[in-house]
């Protein structure tokens, strides 16, 4: 299994962002939330600070 994310260093579209804010309110774990942005854990994780949002730290 590759770790690689093809969409390196590549903005946030508003669509994005908006399914972030959606599986942050479900609540859902930061590896979760990666893997169906399909964005690393570290460009998620910067992103939920800048829109304030709180992610579960779980898994």
């Amino acid at each position: 299994m590759s770790d690689k994310f093809e969409r390196h260093r590549q903005a946030w579209t508003p669509a994005e962002i908006q399914k972030l804010h959606m599986l942050a309110a479900k609540d859902m774990s930061l590896r979760a939330i990666s893997k169906a942005l399909t964005r690393s854990e570290e460009s998620t994780k910067a992103r939920a600070k800048i829109e304030k949002l709180k992610i579960s730290k779980l898994r």
